[in-house]
């Protein structure tokens, strides 16, 4: 038994699993072995220092899959931003059908990528986001819960309530992220009206995934209170793994007047690289979300999607079945 919804239909995937966009992580590699995998790999834009490196890393991907993969763009808010129009004419040009957007002011770019026959896939962590995303065109959401990696909002609303509140007004797919890394997730979310589950941090903890093996073995030995919080006194706020650098983010944010030149030094994303590239875990931030207490081993991609699978078609074909069979005969 297969489990097909009308996003795995959408977007021409087996199984309901996406790979989230992920900064440094999302390259060709996990990419082409999500997409392999059956699932729907996710190439990171802005990983990629200029468009046309995007433009080759989309080229590399396709030598390692013939199966759907996406990429992602997400737009923030800076004194000086990316040439996003030009990594976004760099998606378009090398012909990607699905796209996954993030973050501010999506229009301009949905709008762009709508006009070329672009399956758009926007991430956002408010029902209220959500609809407005609906409304702009786009054709799924991907609905991102306060227990996630990276930045949650400012509105601290879980996953258990956050899902099923978007799908009771959502009429176009959703996709569910934040804390899943197994096949209970899976069946939970396709339970609270989701159709499909997104993961970020699970598949950084993979054979394939393109970051040092000290990193993956330290989200494996966390547990689910292994991230901290930054950025909330200055309203971006984050999830991040606990570390010594994250520890210490707090600690100074917490100081009265404290403001975000304090911590620049510490949170910057080149750090951040160095920390996923070389295993110095005290070198940067590392963006993990609460589902690390729910990882316990670094599978290939292929396993991993494979059992989250197999897990929810067993939880939903035989111990659920089940309990509804036992109350029918009761």
């Amino acid at each position: 038994m297969g489990l097909r919804t009308r996003f795995t239909e959408l977007v021409g995937i087996e199984h309901p699993v996406v790979q989230g966009g992920m900064m440094w992580v999302g390259r060709a590699e996990l990419a082409a072995a999500v997409s392999n995998a059956g699932g729907l790999g996710i190439l990171t834009a802005l990983t990629q220092p200029t468009p046309d490196d995007l433009r080759r890393e989309i080229d590399r991907c396709r030598t390692m899959t013939d199966k759907p993969f996406g990429v992602n763009l997400t737009i923030l808010p800076s004194v000086s931003p990316p040439p996003y129009a030009e990594y976004r004419r760099a998606i378009i040009d090398s012909g990607v059908t699905i796209v996954e957007t993030a973050g501010h002011r999506p229009q301009e770019h949905v709008e762009d990528f709508k006009a070329h026959g672009v399956t758009v896939i926007h991430k956002c962590t408010t029902v209220r986001h959500a609809l407005s995303a609906e409304r702009m065109g786009v054709d799924a959401i991907s609905i991102d819960g306060y227990e996630c990696a990276g930045h949650p909002g400012e509105d601290d609303i879980p996953g258990l309530i956050l899902i099923p509140a978007a799908a009771d007004k959502l009429t176009i797919p959703m996709i569910a992220s934040g804390g899943f890394g197994d096949g209970r997730g899976l069946a939970a979310a396709l339970a609270l009206g989701a159709e499909g589950i997104n993961m970020g941090t699970r598949f950084c903890a993979t054979v394939e995934a393109p970051i040092h093996q000290r990193v993956k073995q330290f989200i494996v030995e966390n547990d689910e209170r292994g991230t901290n919080l930054i950025f909330r006194k200055f309203h971006n706020t984050g999830r991040v793994a606990k570390n010594s650098v994250s520890d210490r983010v707090v600690a100074i944010s917490a100081r009265e007047g404290a403001v975000f030149e304090d911590i620049r030094p510490l949170v910057s994303g080149a750090k951040g690289r160095v920390a996923l590239e070389t295993g110095d875990l005290d070198a940067g931030l590392v963006w993990a979300g609460q589902v690390q207490g729910l990882i316990h081993d670094i599978p290939t991609c292929a396993d991993l999607v494979n059992r989250i699978v197999r897990e929810a078609q067993d939880i939903i074909a035989t111990r659920l079945a089940g309990m509804v069979a036992d109350k029918v005969a009761a």
